[in-house]
C-alpha cells in the first residue's frame, strides 16, 4: 500500500489578522501630539489678542452710547474727548496722551490716525475746540466719524 502523499496533508495558507484600528501607529501619535499643540498655541494666541483689545471693545460701547445722546454742546464734546484720552492712554501709554490739550492733542489724534489724516484736521481741531467752547463749531455727526474711525485704528 502506498502512502498517501504529504503534501496533501498540508492546510492553506492563512493570512495573519489585521491589526485594527488599535494602538495607532508611533506616527499617528506624534501627529495627534502636534495637533493638539497647535490648537492649545491657536487658543492662547487668540485669547491673549481678545484680552489685549477688550479696551477697545468698550470704547465703541462707549462711543454708540454717546452717539445715542448726541447733543451738540460743550459737556457732549468734551465726554467725547475724554473717551478718546482714555483710549488713547490704554493704547498709547508712554506717550502720556491725557495730560495733551489743545493743538498738542489734536497733533496727537492726527498722528496715530489711521488715513485721512489731512483731510481730518479741520474736523479734529473743530471737536477738540467744541469742547471749551460756549457754541460748538463741529457737527456731533463728524466728530463721531472720526472718532469711530481713530478708535478702529488702535488695534494692539
Amino acid at each position: 500500500m502506498m502512502q498517501q502523499d504529504p503534501l496533501s496533508q498540508l492546510r492553506d495558507i492563512h493570512l495573519p489578522h489585521s491589526g485594527g484600528f488599535w494602538p495607532p501607529a508611533p506616527g499617528w501619535w506624534l501627529l495627534m501630539a502636534i495637533a493638539i499643540a497647535l490648537g492649545i498655541l491657536a487658543f492662547v494666541l487668540i485669547r491673549r489678542k481678545r484680552r489685549k483689545n477688550r479696551w477697545l471693545k468698550t470704547a465703541i460701547t462707549e462711543l454708540n452710547r454717546l452717539e445715542q445722546a448726541a447733543t451738540p454742546n460743550s459737556q457732549w464734546f468734551g465726554a467725547l474727548n475724554a473717551l478718546l484720552k482714555q483710549a488713547a492712554r490704554i493704547r498709547y501709554p508712554e506717550r502720556l496722551p491725557e495730560s495733551l490739550s489743545g493743538e498738542p492733542w489734536v497733533r496727537f489724534l492726527l498722528e496715530t490716525s489711521p488715513k485721512d489724516r489731512i483731510a481730518s484736521r479741520p474736523v479734529v481741531e473743530a471737536m477738540v475746540n467744541s469742547s471749551w467752547q460756549p457754541t460748538p463749531e463741529c457737527h456731533t455727526s463728524d466728530a463721531v466719524a472720526f472718532a469711530r474711525v481713530w478708535l478702529g485704528g488702535q488695534k494692539c
